[in-house]
């Protein structure tokens, strides 16, 4: 059985009354004070870089959820910057690479379990080149930052089910 989105919230975020029940398949209404709360899909971004050789740079999780496993860097979205910037940050923060020029790919949901809560998300993909490839450092919830050759042997290593579904769409694609 799936899980509410708001199961955790018990209740309303407006008047605290108990009275904040299942609405629809993604929201609340509270009965008091008729404040409608709708979990909507968290918007992150994922950099798919390759380097000279031809090869994907993964980075290796550090943390909770799926820590060991790997993903392409990325993370969520701050609330004052576009996917686009939140691609290029993420890839310095956990990579030390500074990329340019990101261009869209695609975007996929995702469910991604954190704190008992599932998040909806919706994972933008974008191609970024990068400069210079020897400033390559593992940081923030980064553990390793590898370059793998493009194959679906890495999908059973790969943590989130949309950057594995990433992963099949640019092997078909290559």
């Amino acid at each position: 059985m799936k899980t509410h989105p708001l199961a955790l919230f018990r209740y309303c975020p407006r008047c605290g009354s108990a009275a904040f029940a299942v609405h629809d398949h993604r929201s609340k209404r509270c009965d008091d004070c008729g404040f409608t709360y709708y979990a909507n899909a968290s918007a992150s971004a994922a950099a798919v870089v390759r380097n000279v050789r031809g090869e994907l740079l993964l980075v290796r999780r550090a943390f909770a959820p799926h820590a060991g496993t790997r993903c392409f860097p990325g993370g969520f979205a701050e609330h004052d910057e576009s996917l686009e910037s939140t691609c290029l940050r993420e890839l310095r923060e956990e990579t030390g690479l500074t990329g340019r020029d990101p261009i869209f790919l695609f975007s996929l949901p995702n469910l991604y379990t954190y704190s008992e809560l599932q998040i909806h998300t919706l994972d933008s993909f974008f191609s970024v080149t990068v400069d210079d490839e020897t400033a390559l450092f593992a940081a923030d919830d980064a553990a390793a930052v590898e370059w793998h050759r493009l194959s679906l042997d890495l999908l059973n290593t790969i943590a989130l089910e949309s950057h594995r579904s990433a992963l099949r769409r640019l092997v078909e694609k290559s």
